[in-house]
């Protein structure tokens, strides 16, 4: 019964953010109107489609305190990362090929070697942060400010006249999880009736576009606080509410941030990624799950880090409970520039090339699953990833 009502308060999460997404996404898209295609994807959509996985870190680190919250919150990023850069892009494929839109995507050389080698590189930079004995406020700091860099780069490479949009050609789409003729019951489960555009973005302004940003956002960090909470009673050998005792599963949470509270988390970005790829935008479509990869290292990790440590101090990286972060920095690391020679060495990314990054998703699931289990057949590969990631970290 407990792992149940668990699996039920993380779905109702999971609907909720991206519901509240919805609303964020509406209202972000407005007031980024004039950036370019590729730009948008990697900088706004990129930002609101990954709030999520920042306060779900958050929370992880508030809850679980010190380093258990540290490497459920890294946990969780690296998730998604991982996510976003296998599922979202062979979605992506799928959506246009077997959707009848085209043949086959051809991506811009110029976005994928752009966030592509952004992406290693902060992810090469976090290896040697955690590799060293405590995590502080300037690691955090540090993090962040790799984003500002890649945000800023961004916007430099655009030319004057890429600033053409108007308020006038904004027009924000809603509820993209169904369509308005579905039955009640898919309503009810879906959420459908809270669409915060419609409520608040009907005629949109720039002060209606920063409240509905505002409310979308506390929305969606209720919904954060609860996906949080009930992973904790997931992996839990057993959790009380309201005067009752429930049984987990009794597995470390770590492992379930890895692969529930990022996959729950990654929703708003599979769903904006989708939307882009209807209209043709497979530039955006991709940038998005590559940008958010970025936000979700620098930003999204790195300001909870900065945050927490600043008010509790430096987070011990000795104890037991990181001992599994090492290796799933490599595991993003070895999985990103897979899929990285995967984009950039296919000229049209067709249904061949959606399968192989779904079966890179599969195996990397199967290994936490597996770790998870405490199958003993994956303790030399762990010992190896782990080898790894201290000899790059030494390098630094």
């Amino acid at each position: 019964m407990g792992i149940l009502l668990a699996l039920v308060v993380i779905y109702f999460a999971c609907i909720i953010i991206a519901r509240a997404s919805d609303g964020f996404e509406a209202a972000a898209d407005y007031l980024g109107r004039n950036l370019t295609d590729g730009v948008k994807g990697a900088t706004i959509n990129a930002i609101g489609s990954s709030l999520p996985e920042l306060m779900t870190t958050f929370f992880f680190l508030v809850l679980l305190k010190d380093a258990e919250g540290f490497a459920s919150g890294l946990g969780t990023t690296a998730g998604s990362a991982i996510f976003n850069g296998v599922i979202i892009p062979a979605t992506v494929i799928f959506v246009v090929v077997l959707g009848g839109l085209a043949k086959g995507i051809e991506l811009s050389r110029k976005v994928i070697i752009r966030d592509g080698i952004t992406l290693i590189v902060c992810e090469l930079i976090l290896i040697f942060f955690i590799s060293g004995n405590e995590l502080r406020a300037i690691h955090g700091l540090l993090l962040m400010f790799l984003y500002a860099g890649y945000v800023a780069i961004m916007l430099l490479g655009m030319t004057k006249n890429e600033f053409k949009v108007s308020p006038a050609d904004f027009s924000p789409e809603r509820d993209p999880l169904l369509n308005k003729n579905q039955n009640p019951l898919l309503t009810a489960l879906f959420f459908s009736w809270l669409d915060l555009p419609r409520w608040l973005f009907s005629r949109p302004n720039r002060n209606k576009a920063i409240g509905l940003l505002a409310f979308s956002a506390i929305i969606m960090g209720f919904a954060c606080h609860l996906l949080v909470e009930a992973c904790i009673w997931l992996g839990s050998d057993e959790f009380t509410l309201f005067g009752s005792t429930f049984a987990g599963v009794g597995i470390p949470v770590y492992f379930l941030s890895v692969i529930v509270a990022s996959a729950a988390t990654s929703l708003p970005d599979t769903i904006l990624s989708m939307k882009d790829a209807r209209k043709g935008n497979y530039d955006d479509a991709v940038s998005n799950a590559l940008g958010s990869n970025i936000f979700d290292i620098c930003f999204a990790l790195g300001f909870p880090l900065f945050l927490y440590t600043l008010i509790y101090g430096p987070i011990d990286m000795t104890t037991s409970s990181t001992s599994d972060v090492g290796e799933l920095r490599i595991l993003l690391l070895a999985v990103t520039g897979l899929a990285f020679l995967i984009f950039f060495k296919s000229r049209s990314m067709k249904l061949k090339q959606a399968w192989m990054l779904v079966a890179l998703y599969g195996l990397f699931s199967v290994y936490i699953i597996g770790r998870a289990l405490g199958w003993t057949a994956l303790e030399p590969l762990a010992e190896t990833l782990n080898n790894i990631s201290n000899y790059l970290g030494g390098l630094f």
